[in-house]
């Protein structure tokens, strides 16, 4: 099956504290979102790469492409509103037959064995997200006060978020909903089961300086 990634992008520098759009910020040497791509055409240089921007950032990337030399094959689609209406607009260029990710823009970090194991599940089971094991204490707040809960029941979740293209875009022609935060909970909205994958501590995303100090220091240690 054909392999599409739809790449989102359309955050904004507010709690990096920045001007500049944080998947925009410089990262060993070159843009967050170049070595986002950069990890997809590792995993399979024939994927198509469909990357949703905002149309008030476009011109701005295309400045960054030019500036870096950066000539990737990608295809660019205008964001929504929503995160679910930016994956909304780009699923509308992915064929019913296809394997399609999608994945966060400012996670830089992801290794070819997560997404590896994400598309292989999704090939057999429609699905595959990947999970890391939650490792701090979790307290469970509700109107009454506050309890532990076992951590060992919870995993924190990752991009990509792999499915098969018929199934998803189905789930992607709903009415919008405030429930869905990502791509997983709208894919099992319609009744479908959710297979989890192996994700990795170091698929970081960025969101803070500190993140991205901490990308910094990980990208230097695989080099």
């Amino acid at each position: 099956m054909k392999k599409y990634v739809i790449i989102v992008a359309g955050g904004s520098g507010k709690r990096m504290g920045t001007d500049v759009p944080k998947q925009f910020l410089v990262l060993a040497g070159k843009p967050v979102l170049m070595h986002t791509i950069d990890a997809f055409f590792k995993y399979d240089n024939q994927i198509q790469v469909l990357l949703v921007l905002p149309d008030a950032h476009q011109a701005y990337w295309q400045d960054l492409c030019k500036q870096y030399a950066f000539d990737k094959p990608i295809t660019l689609v205008s964001g929504g509103a929503e995160r679910f209406f930016s994956v909304q607009n780009a699923m509308q260029l992915v064929p019913n037959d296809a394997l399609v990710a999608v994945h966060d823009g400012v996670r830089p970090l992801v290794d070819v064995a997560t997404i590896q194991k994400a598309f292989e599940s999704a090939l057999t089971h429609g699905s595959g997200v990947p999970v890391v094991p939650e490792t701090d204490s979790l307290r469970m707040v509700t109107e009454s006060g506050n309890k532990s809960v076992d951590r060992s029941l919870y995993y924190r979740v990752q991009t990509p978020q792999v499915f098969q293209s018929n199934v998803i875009k189905e789930a992607y022609n709903q009415e919008y909903n405030s429930f869905f935060t990502d791509d997983a909970s709208v894919y099992e909205s319609l009744g479908y089961g959710i297979t989890l994958t192996p994700g990795s501590p170091s698929n970081l995303k960025i969101t803070t300086p500190v993140d991205l100090k901490w990308a910094t220091i990980l990208l230097h240690e695989s080099v």
